[in-house]
């Protein structure tokens, strides 16, 4: 990064940071802003800003900003409405992420029949986690009823997790290095190393470094300038943790958020303040190079194939699966219809395209290509629609009598 680089990006984030309380109340804030920044100041708009980051550190930069959201999110769930309402993210999980997966297959085959079967599976899979970055507007909103907050804030939570041996068994299929006739085996394995070590990771650490930072605590030992970054080591360390031994560090992250927002419900509020505020600036910087060095260019060759299959799995991929696997559960058709829309596509499929761009499939272009425009477009849709759907929904609960603690 060159100083005017810094300089610019500085300057940015002390201005978001001035008018950050005003923009979270408007259609246009958060990623949207950032991207837009990107685009504006980078090489194909002003030429002000030369700031891109190379595919590994976009990985591994997104990555840490999902750790940390996940963590911090997780940790600000209020557990006594989840669970009540666990049924909504079970179904959201075992039944509507298959069915956004299968769809998405469906559409790909169609709208890309050059595309090898196992490429389309890749593609789908990409595309089926939600973002919990990009959905914060909605799960934080106490005006939206507090089961449809929860309920998403899971969802995203894990299902980029489960997602991961999904989309490694699908690269070991479509590379060749397994065959076809035994994917459920390999599934299976990848399945259960990625959610037990993930699980055992995430609560194991979070709970001995919990009772760690509480004996620090009572004893007077921590410094006040050091006592915000405890919980943002915390974050990370299960992520890293979980990576390393073979499991899924967004599982870890997510899951001792859970314990840690439990075992420190009294004093989690101050504490997470530091990790959030990290993760925020992280989601920044990444937004901004995804700006600044994928939108210009997923623009300049986009096809009408590419925008298509973005809109579908943005709407119909997404919210069919949704609306079905949630019949039976008391949710009305307008909590359906806001739960399905609510499914933006962010950091976690970012992170899954530069894995899958490693691995250089034949079909990488259109991959990489449909991906990028299915995230450009969700954070446009979802960014403008956030506060006002939220808005929405919580006058159509209250005017019914619903609950949205």
């Amino acid at each position: 990064m060159e100083y005017a680089d810094l300089t610019i990006l500085a300057l940015f984030v002390f201005a978001y940071c001035a008018i950050s309380g005003r923009a979270d109340r408007t259609p246009i804030n958060g990623a949207l802003v950032y991207t837009l920044f990107g685009l504006a100041f980078g090489a194909w708009g002003l030429g002000l800003l030369s700031f891109e980051l190379d595919s590994g550190s976009l990985r591994a930069i997104a990555e840490l900003t999902l750790a940390l959201v996940l963590f911090s999110d997780a940790a600000n769930s209020n557990l006594h409405v989840l669970r009540k309402n666990i049924v909504v993210p079970q179904r959201l999980l075992l039944i509507g992420l298959p069915l956004t997966i299968g769809l998405g297959v469906l559409a790909g085959g169609f709208l890309f029949p050059d595309l090898p079967f196992f490429e389309v599976a890749v593609l789908a899979t990409m595309l089926a986690p939600t973002d919990a970055a990009l959905g914060k507007a909605v799960v934080s909103n106490r005006a939206v009823p507090g089961f449809i907050r929860q309920g998403l804030n899971v969802e995203s939570g894990l299902n980029d997790g489960i997602c991961v041996p999904i989309l490694f068994v699908f690269l070991a299929l479509a590379t060749g290095e397994v065959s076809a006739g035994a994917p459920g085996g390999l599934a299976l394995k990848l399945v259960m190393e990625e959610l037990g070590i993930g699980l055992l990771v995430g609560l194991g650490l979070t709970a001995i470094l919990t009772l760690l930072l509480r004996s620090a605590t009572r004893r007077g030992w921590i410094m006040d300038t050091w006592q915000q970054l405890p919980v943002i080591t915390m974050a990370l360390g299960c992520f890293g943790a979980a990576q390393w031994l073979g499991g899924s560090g967004f599982i870890a992250a997510f899951s001792g958020g859970l314990l840690f927002g439990w075992l420190a419900h009294a004093e989690k509020r101050e504490l997470l303040k530091a990790a959030e505020g990290t993760g925020d600036v992280l989601a920044l910087l990444t937004w901004v190079a995804f700006g600044a060095g994928v939108v210009a260019k997923a623009l300049a060759h986009m096809t009408w194939e590419v925008v298509l299959y973005a809109v579908l799995s943005l709407t119909v991929v997404r919210m069919l699966p949704v609306y079905l696997c949630l019949m039976g559960t008391g949710t009305d058709f307008r909590e359906k219809l806001f739960m399905g829309w609510f499914g933006p596509r962010g950091l976690a499929s970012i992170v899954f395209a530069v894995i899958v761009l490693n691995h250089q499939l034949p079909g990488n272009d259109t991959l990489v290509l449909t991906v990028s425009i299915t995230i450009l477009l969700s954070v446009i849709a979802h960014g403008i629609t956030a506060n006002a759907f939220a808005a929405r929904i919580g006058r159509d609960e209250a005017g019914s009598g619903g609950a949205s603690s």
